[in-house]
């Protein structure tokens, strides 16, 4: 009997490890939403890190993080990093394309609560009178991550606060121009 059951598990743990390993080897998250104002408006809200804090979904979760700048305040080089509580981890950011009112390209840098390196974009494109602003987020999937996405889905956990942030920068960049 004994026997009939360690087989039994050792058969379960290959299928869960033959599970986890067809998994894809990576992962993307990406949100969209249509502001009613130019391109030229909008890239700064990215391009320029000290504006994340006004509308980042992040900052917010923990507004005493410990939050550095470093090289330029726009553009490529421009660095952002941050010390929080669990919600928020601890890493950094750095631009490392920015086309204007284009495209913004970052290298973010998880240190805590888990390490990960992850690529994450904004690309704005001008539709008439509009901007359609994308936000989205690729990297690799380990052993470990794949694991985690059975457990967890990371396109609706990063996709809400994409479209959190997104919507809060909308409401900043909307805002009407009094006369």
């Amino acid at each position: 009997m004994l026997t009939i059951i360690l087989i039994g598990v050792v058969v379960l743990v290959a299928v869960l490890v033959l599970v986890i390993a067809l998994q894809p080897g990576a992962f993307r998250v990406s949100r969209s939403a249509v502001f009613a104002a130019p391109p030229e408006v909008v890239f700064p809200q990215v391009n320029n890190l000290h504006n994340w804090e006004a509308w980042s979904p992040w900052a917010k979760l923990d507004p005493t993080a410990k939050n550095s700048y470093s090289g330029p305040p726009e553009g490529v080089g421009a660095a952002f990093a941050w010390a929080g509580n669990m919600q928020v981890g601890e890493g950094s950011m750095t631009i490392t394309e920015s086309h204007p009112d284009e495209l913004v390209r970052f290298r973010l840098e998880f240190l805590k609560p888990f390490k990960a390196t992850n690529i994450a974009e904004f690309t704005f494109k001008q539709e008439g009178g509009q901007t359609v602003v994308t936000w989205s987020m690729t990297g690799p999937a380990n052993f470990m991550r794949k694991a985690m996405g059975l457990l967890m889905n990371c396109d609706k956990m990063c996709g809400d606060f994409f479209e959190k942030g997104l919507a809060d920068m909308k409401a900043i960049v909307e805002v009407p121009v009094a006369k």
